[in-house]
């Protein structure tokens, strides 16, 4: 039935339509009796304001919900009020506080994000960091921060900034989603991560610059039995808009597991962008039919290269099993077959849709599993040829920092992105309702979300975001990102001790695991090397033996 309503008008509509009925009859009745002037006033100006509603360009919630939207934003005007007695606190609500969803509305829309009267965070409280400032604070000329990504073996490397669109589909995102986002990208001078979904029309409408994520579908690469194609491959890498090809292995938000496109949802466009065919269900594996093997991943890492003319070629995974991570480490060592660099991504990170248990328990957070990689390539005297990008809840300059301290190069982030194209947490994501029109399909609903004002509060996000990363290294007196270390960070571990990040994230020796063959007893190093480096082998991902 609800179906049926929303082929003769959209059910969200319900509320206009209403108004504009009440309007006609109430305009009969004071034609016919003179009375009820009073109630035609009303419904005129409630049906004047959602013809205004659908017409507005700024708001997809009062496009998609004309008047009764409405309700939202006077719900935001008292919350504070209602907030302080009764509903939840700017920091309690999850995965985003509204304070960190806010921090992103402002910045995007380019409105003032000072807060006044302090911080509403609890200082005493077990978890609490913060970045230690200097009595003579630096002075920096830009915030638009970059470095060059390609290594020996890249011919056409790129220059990057530090904050970047994290990988999200076409399919996942709709396509207004998307050309907004790319858009964005373009005006900001920042790359855009197509997620595995492939490179779609709403990609390179634009022309901003894409990292092309390829997964274990080979999605834009694949041939009629879903297997690695060459001349598919090609057709897309050689394309000026691809700047970096990134293998996905896992991803945060259910690492280890595939995925399913049912074939009812797999549209004409959608279809066309990942090479299979409409109507059919769209398998992405669990694992890569292209290798099985450390070493045989390394050489599809070079084999794309290859294939793609020199451009830049990584891979990107969640830290599962420390042995596999080494396994591929020692096969880097061992073959001096590189790639350009690592997107890490933790297991906070995720926009897709995801089994609660996989959300909840699989996978290493982003700060364990980015400091794990960096010491495992400073050991091998790696760390200087290979680049790392982090993804994972990085929305503002302190976790840009704080990334960078660990590891990082540079940072990646998804749903501050969705955020900034007016992303309201619903957490319909995979329903197809989104209220937004930022992950919905529903040709209607995506209409709500103008490409053109969303992607200036795109740029405006990017741009913003790098000028406090820049502030916060002034107030720590330092030079450039690459200067963070983590000692500059602190966190409370009880009411009675703070301890630098630095003691709670021990440094590898450079160099130390390219000496040595054995190491379960050597001192210095973190027990998770002592245990299982020595199991890991470069011909296979199961170790040895595992203690």
């Amino acid at each position: 039935m609800i179906d049926r309503l929303n082929q003769i008008y959209p059910v969200r509509y319900t509320a206009f339509i209403v108004a504009l009925g009440a309007t006609v009859l109430s305009l009969f009745a004071v034609l016919m009796s003179g009375a009820g002037g009073w109630l035609l006033l009303i419904f005129t100006a409630l049906s004047a304001l959602g013809v205004y509603d659908l017409r507005q360009r700024q708001h997809a919630i009062l496009r998609n919900y004309p008047i009764i939207g409405h309700l939202r934003f006077m719900l935001e005007a008292i919350r504070p009020e209602l907030r302080q007695y009764f509903l939840e606190s700017e920091t309690e609500a999850s995965p985003f506080s509204r304070a960190q969803r806010s921090l992103v509305y402002a910045r995007a829309k380019g409105q003032s994000d000072k807060r006044p009267f302090g911080t509403q965070l609890d200082v005493s409280a077990t978890g609490y960091e913060w970045i230690t400032h200097s009595l003579a604070p630096s002075r920096l000329i830009d915030h638009n921060f970059r470095l060059k990504i390609g290594g020996e073996s890249c011919t056409q490397p790129y220059e990057i900034s530090l904050f970047n669109i994290s990988a999200m589909s076409f399919g996942a995102l709709s396509a207004n989603a998307i050309m907004a986002l790319n858009k964005g990208a373009q005006m900001g001078g920042f790359a855009h991560d197509t997620g595995e979904g492939s490179i779609s029309r709403h990609h390179r409408h634009h022309g901003g610059d894409l990292i092309w994520e390829v997964g274990s579908g080979y999605f834009g690469c694949r041939d009629a039995q879903g297997r690695f194609s060459q001349e598919r491959f090609i057709e897309n890498a050689l394309s000026p808009q691809v700047k970096m090809i990134e293998i996905k292995l896992s991803q945060g938000a259910k690492p280890g597991h595939g995925g399913v496109l049912l074939g009812p949802k797999v549209t004409a466009e959608i279809a066309e962008a990942r090479g299979v065919l409409m109507g059919q269900d769209c398998v992405s594996p669990s694992n890569h039919s292209s290798f099985s093997t450390p070493v045989e991943l390394l050489q599809f890492v070079q084999q794309l290269r290859s294939l793609s003319q020199g451009k830049p070629i990584g891979f990107k995974l969640c830290i599962g099993h420390p042995w596999e991570w080494f396994s591929i480490a020692k096969a880097m060592h061992e073959t001096q077959i590189l790639p350009d660099f690592i997107v890490v991504d933790g297991s906070e990170g995720g926009t897709g849709a995801a089994p609660l248990e996989f959300s909840n328990h699989i996978g290493t957070p982003l700060q364990e599993g980015l400091r794990l990689v960096h010491n495992t390539l400073v050991g091998l005297n790696l760390r200087n040829k290979i680049h790392l990008g982090a993804s994972g809840k990085i929305i503002n300059g302190f976790d840009m920092a704080r990334a960078i301290a660990l590891g990082a190069d540079w940072c990646n982030s998804a749903r501050g992105f969705m955020f900034a194209l007016g992303c309201i947490q619903a957490q319909t994501c995979h329903s197809g309702n989104c209220p937004t029109g930022v992950t919905t399909q529903d040709p209607q609903r995506q209409k709500a979300l103008v490409v053109g004002d969303k992607a200036q509060r795109v740029s405006n996000f990017h741009r913003l975001t790098l000028e406090s990363l820049k502030e916060l290294l002034e107030a720590a007196g330092l030079k450039g990102p690459s200067d963070l270390r983590l000692h500059h960070f602190m966190r409370r571990i009880n009411a009675y001790e703070t301890r630098s990040l630095a003691d709670l994230f021990p440094r590898v020796p450079p160099g130390i695991l390219a000496d040595r063959t054995f190491i379960a007893e050597t001192s210095s190093l973190p027990e998770v090397f002592r245990t299982y480096w020595d199991q890991a082998n470069t011909h296979q991902f199961m170790p040895d033996t595992v203690h």
